[in-house]
């Protein structure tokens, strides 16, 4: 089974115990990367040790949770090999894996309950990347990691 690192800033840490609980039911094997209690925090570092967790090879991929899901997600994608997707919606959930191959899945507190993280997060963990046609443009995006930029 895979293993999977979590992270979530001040304003997710009751969703991210949720989403937690709906990974244990499911058997996946889970690394805590904070926050653990809702003093406020800055959700750049947790996306940061998500990211690096999976650069590191010591997990397979992540869920990163803040207000929207939409920080999480630019700050995870400052990293070489991050493919983050913010969702909202199971189909995109879907499609962030099966054409996009995310490795790190970002969605609100503010924006989704409880029971539709679970809908997202099954989603994407039970997607396929299709790979094909869908790779020569993950490649294209991978050169831009490579690229001189000012």
């Amino acid at each position: 089974m895979k293993k999977l690192s979590i992270g979530a800033d001040h304003t997710a840490v009751d969703l991210k115990s949720d989403v937690m609980k709906h990974l244990a039911s499911r058997g996946i094997e889970v690394v805590d990367e904070g926050a653990y209690n809702t003093e406020k925090s800055d959700y750049p570092s947790f996306a940061s040790k998500v990211a690096k967790r999976i650069q590191s090879g010591d997990v397979d991929q992540g869920i990163l949770i803040c207000g929207t899901g939409l920080g999480m997600s630019i700050a995870a994608n400052k990293y070489k090999g991050i493919r983050a997707a913010a969702v909202s919606e199971v189909y995109s959930a879907e499609m962030s894996k099966t054409h996009n191959n995310a490795n790190i899945l970002c969605f609100g507190a503010r924006v989704v309950s409880a029971e539709l993280a679970a809908q997202l997060v099954d989603a994407w963990l039970d997607a396929e990347y299709e790979g094909e046609r869908h790779q020569k443009r993950l490649d294209m995006i991978a050169d831009f990691e490579n690229e001189e930029r000012l």
